[in-house]
């Protein structure tokens, strides 16, 4: 991990494309802009640990009759008859 000091208004480039502003410093943290293309997802790791929670938990929940709801949802899922 690179760890550096930074002040207010200050940047760091990542790649050619990402730029991190230091917005704010406060006591109780640290305010920081992400200037990056639409296509690369910028996200808190608090919130994704709760989705990939969530998202377990409720595959766990799953029986074996929402499993056969949820496949008959996807396009191209009907069922042929059987010869």
């Amino acid at each position: 991990m690179l760890v550096l000091s930074r002040r207010v208004g200050e940047r760091l480039v990542i790649g050619d494309n990402i730029v991190i502003t230091v917005i704010d410093v406060r006591s109780d943290g640290v305010r920081i802009g992400i200037d990056a293309p639409r296509e690369v997802q910028v996200n808190r790791a608090e919130v994704l640990e709760a989705v990939e929670k969530a998202n377990a938990a409720a595959a766990a929940a799953a029986d074996d009759d929402a499993v056969e709801a949820l496949r008959a949802l996807r396009p191209g899922s009907e069922r042929r008859p059987e010869a």
